[in-house]
């Protein structure tokens, strides 16, 4: 049996849902749907994943920066994954069947919050305290994952929000103990 989603998303579904129309319809256009698409991909996890690898020869410290990111990103899973399976927010897709068109295979049923932006903004952050000189490739590619996510059908604009917001946070605590 499928949990019933809270009463607000139902409100905030119904709020979002003509621009999340409207923005999923950019995507029959071919060249901005790859666009989206290999954006969305790399949010996945091979950006980060690379970044954490990195670590080693970007800075003095890198090191100690592998172990770092690597747990936030880890912790931020498991909680991203307590929100998600709680939460229970049907995607836009599925809501909304023929009205939103689906670009991208969704990894789960629900959609709240986005793990893609959660993670972009997280290490964008981490990024700009520790290698801000990379910031000019990592701020445009988070951008385009939090744009794709709801330009792929996949996640509604609130979604996206909350997922920035936690990634913002996790980034700040990862900060403030460890520097």
């Amino acid at each position: 049996m499928r949990p019933r989603p809270l009463v607000v998303f139902d409100r905030l579904d119904l709020l979002e849902w003509q621009f999340c129309h409207r923005i999923s319809r950019l995507s029959l256009y071919s060249p901005w749907r790859f666009t989206l698409q290999a954006a969305s991909r790399l949010g996945d996890w091979p950006a980060w994943a690379l970044l954490i690898m990195a670590q080693p020869w970007l800075q003095p410290d890198g090191a100690w920066r592998v172990m770092q990111y690597s747990v936030v990103a880890l912790f931020a899973m498991a909680v991203y994954r307590l929100v998600k399976t709680r939460l229970c927010r049907e995607r836009p897709f599925i809501t909304y069947g023929e009205d939103i068109q689906c670009c991208e295979p969704a990894r789960d049923r629900y959609s709240f919050p986005s793990g893609h932006t959660m993670h972009a903004v997280m290490f964008s952050v981490l990024v700009a305290a520790h290698t801000p000189w990379l910031l000019p490739v990592i701020v445009p590619l988070t951008l385009l994952i939090a744009i794709s996510r709801v330009g792929l059908g996949l996640h509604y604009v609130s979604d996206v929000l909350a997922g920035a917001a936690l990634g913002y946070a996790f980034a700040l605590i990862s900060l403030y103990w460890v520097g």
